[in-house]
């Protein structure tokens, strides 16, 4: 029987709804076997996960979403099967939530200036661990009626362009890639399709990865359409990587994401999961 794996999820250790013991029970129920947590900047909730996980006799994977600077866009890498207690990991990781509580004050600054008030305290009341991200003050703009939905929250105040936008340098690359494979992990580029990039340079930002010892490319992604799911497996080939898949499931407030709910990797793809010993 072919087993379904998740490797991108996200818990409210970081921007995500569920509790990690919730969202195993979660992917229990959605029949996934093989789940990752993937918290973004923070592992906090990988032995909650693994302790629900090992419960209910679903194969868990520690994991961890490392915020990236490149090309002057933020990208994503995955680290899968990390070792939480690697020191380098672990100091990069603080850093990178340092840099996050540093854009929250300019975000509450900015919006202030827009007559909203209130907001770090807001997002900070929202947030249940030690990431604070747009989507908790995304989340507050709701609460409090600024914006009916996260997508117009991000469109009206927190994307690029709008007027509580704030520009971050994240980890370098390279940095990024060190930090996983010296805690023993594999690095995978989360979401390709998602930036804003010429096929060009997409290629350039994936042939960098690989050059820096980076092992998966996310041939397949909640976002992603069929399309695009052909096109990344063309690139994981091109390009000698693994091929993962991975939801990047935060919730119910995003329905049209859901854990688990991928279809199956495309032919002459090589999944990252090929030599693991579960």
């Amino acid at each position: 029987m072919t087993r379904r794996y998740d490797l991108h999820t996200h818990s409210r250790l970081s921007d995500g709804i569920l509790a990690p013991a919730e969202l195993v029970a979660h992917a229990h129920t959605r029949q996934v076997d093989v789940l990752a947590l993937t918290d973004h900047d923070v592992t906090d909730g990988l032995a909650e996960a693994a302790a629900a996980a090992a419960a209910c006799g679903l194969t868990f994977v520690p994991g961890v979403e490392i915020s990236v600077t490149w090309g002057n866009q933020t990208v994503h890498i995955i680290g899968l099967r990390v070792d939480a207690t690697a020191p380098d990991l672990q100091h990069g990781l603080a850093r990178l939530r340092a840099t996050r509580l540093e854009r929250a004050r300019e975000i509450d600054r900015r919006l202030q200036k827009k007559g909203i008030t209130g907001a770090l305290e807001g997002a900070q009341a929202l947030c249940h661990g030690a990431t604070l991200s747009r989507t908790h003050f995304a989340r507050f703009l709701i609460q409090t009626g600024h914006a009916p939905d996260l997508r117009r929250a991000f469109r009206q105040f927190l994307s690029h362009g709008a007027p509580a936008y704030v520009p971050v340098q994240w980890a370098g690359l390279e940095q990024a890639v060190a930090w996983i494979r010296g805690a023993g992990g594999q690095a995978a580029l989360a979401h390709p399709a998602r930036y804003k990039l010429s096929p060009g340079k997409l290629r350039s930002l994936i042939g960098e990865f690989k050059d820096c010892g980076g092992a998966a490319l996310e041939v397949i992604s909640g976002t992603h359409s069929a399309e695009e799911n052909r096109r990344f497996a063309a690139l994981a080939l091109r390009f000698d990587l693994r091929a993962s898949v991975g939801s990047d499931y935060h919730g119910p407030e995003k329905p049209w994401v859901e854990v688990g709910r991928l279809p199956p990797l495309p032919a002459g793809c090589v999944p990252v999961w090929q030599d693991w010993k579960e």
